[in-house]
């Protein structure tokens, strides 16, 4: 028996666990990782930014950040732009193929999740309804 069967707040935390990861494993674009993919859906929702913005954001270090990026303009899913009134600044943007791979990869993410809702009961389906307030709260601490 596992520790986690014993302790209902780990089996909780666990659980939950499963089911992002389970979501975040739809996803569109061949080999894209996750630091790869919080990049862009962060320049999907806040437009441009630069390196050292997106290197706090998703919490690397600036090296890290700028594998990330080298990688993802390889693959032509963000550009790097010197900034007109400051030769030293560049500005990240996503690219049109890079808005095609996080709006494919939502719709694949609500279609997994629509067909897991779908399986439940009525009564299933309202239960993890009225727990929406508390993992709304979960997410915003």
């Amino acid at each position: 028996m596992t520790h986690h069967d014993t302790d209902p707040e780990e089996e909780l935390r666990v659980l939950i666990q499963k089911v992002a990861r389970r979501i975040r494993a739809e996803r569109a674009g061949e080999g894209i990782s996750d630091s790869q993919l919080g990049v862009l859906w962060r320049l999907a929702s806040e437009g441009r930014c630069t390196p050292g913005g997106l290197a706090t954001a998703e919490k690397v270090s600036a090296p890290s950040m700028n594998r990330t990026l080298n990688a993802l303009e390889a693959s032509g899913l963000v550009q790097r732009q010197p900034s007109d009134d400051d030769a030293r600044k560049v500005w990240v943007t996503i690219t049109p193929a890079g808005d095609h791979v996080i709006a494919e990869t939502r719709r694949l993410r609500q279609q997994w999740f629509h067909a897991q809702l779908e399986a439940l009961s009525p009564e299933q389906r309202r239960a993890l309804e009225e727990v929406r307030p508390i993992l709304r709260r979960l997410a915003d601490a």
